[in-house]
C-alpha cells in the first residue's frame, strides 16, 4: 500500500503550488523519510523538505429516530512537500 493516499486540491494548497509546495493525505503512520522517497518515486522530482500535521477527527452528532448518536469521522495526517528550484508536480496528467 502506498504511503500517499490523495493530493490535497484545495483554494490555499493550490496558491501553495505556485511556490513549490504541494499538499498530501497521507498514512497516519508515514515518517517525512517514506514520504520523501514517495513522493520522489511517483512524481520524478527531488525533494527539498516536508511539513506533516496530524488532524483528529471531527466530532459528528445524528438526531435518528430513536437516539442521538455521536461519534468522530476519521483521523488524518497531512504532508507539505517542497521540491527543489524549477520543478513541478502535476496532478492532473493521468485524467
Amino acid at each position: 500500500m502506498s504511503v500517499l493516499k490523495k493530493p490535497l486540491v484545495t483554494e490555499k494548497a493550490s496558491f501553495q503550488n505556485e511556490s513549490g509546495v504541494y499538499g498530501f493525505i497521507v498514512d497516519l503512520n508515514a515518517n517525512k523519510l517514506e514520504i520523501r522517497k514517495e513522493v520522489e518515486r511517483m512524481y520524478g522530482v527531488n525533494v527539498v523538505a516536508v511539513r506533516t500535521a496530524r488532524y483528529l477527527g471531527k466530532k459528528r452528532t445524528r438526531y435518528a429516530k430513536s437516539s442521538i448518536i455521536t461519534g468522530r469521522s476519521n483521523s488524518y495526517k497531512k504532508a507539505f512537500v517542497q521540491v527543489a528550484e524549477g520543478e513541478v508536480i502535476d496532478f492532473y496528467s493521468g485524467i
